[in-house]
């Protein structure tokens, strides 16, 4: 089995239920498995310390994930158009893998949730793309030829997959939203199994 890293950081439980749609399309390829992963909150006092093992919930993230996965699918809530702190941080603290190649010419997906269609969700989807460019990674969206893209009255873009809250539970994910992040889990772990098999 080849892993794909679900990577993400979810405040109130929205960012988590599109995660784990992603899970579910990756664990539907043949050969491919989903590993999940969070990032520690980031403290506005520098000499906080988190804990190594969260509470509840999938485990912390290192840089050895992005290393030993075949690709990643990574998410945020979108915080101002951009992608939160705490994932932001992960990212900055990979520069020894960037120099090393270690996540080039793997597959990667971006997925994000807001609470209004107009929040933001493209410019967060594009913000979190823009660093796994710099890594090497070869980016994959949602193509409309997905159904739930165009039938989504809710989330859904061909950046990535993305969830809307508006009034609803925020982490109460449309139809159209959960085949939105499964395709997208499915595509990036396809895309990972087929680059593997030319090799």
């Amino acid at each position: 089995m080849s892993d794909i890293l679900v990577l993400y950081y979810s405040r109130r439980g929205a960012t988590e239920a599109l995660a784990r749609e992603v899970c579910q399309g990756v664990d539907s390829v043949d050969s491919m498995s989903a590993r999940l992963r969070t990032v520690t909150p980031v403290s506005t006092v520098a000499e906080a310390t988190q804990d190594t093992i969260p509470d509840d919930g999938p485990p912390y993230a290192s840089v050895r994930d992005l290393v030993e996965c075949q690709g990643l699918v990574m998410g945020s809530p979108t915080h101002f158009g951009n992608m939160a702190a705490p994932l932001q941080y992960f990212l900055e603290g990979t520069v020894g893998e960037w120099l090393a190649g270690a996540a080039s010419g793997k597959p990667a997906g971006v997925f994000t949730s807001t609470s209004s269609i107009h929040g933001g969700q493209e410019s967060t989807l594009l913000t979190m793309a823009l660093p796994l460019l710099h890594h090497g990674m070869l980016l994959v969206g949602v193509p409309y030829t997905e159904p739930a893209l165009s039938a989504s009255t809710t989330g859904g873009t061909p950046y990535g997959a993305s969830h809307v809250s508006w009034n609803r539970d925020t982490d109460t994910l449309s139809d159209e939203e959960k085949e939105l992040a499964r395709a997208l889990g499915r595509r990036v772990a396809d895309t990972a199994r087929r680059l593997d098999a030319s090799t």
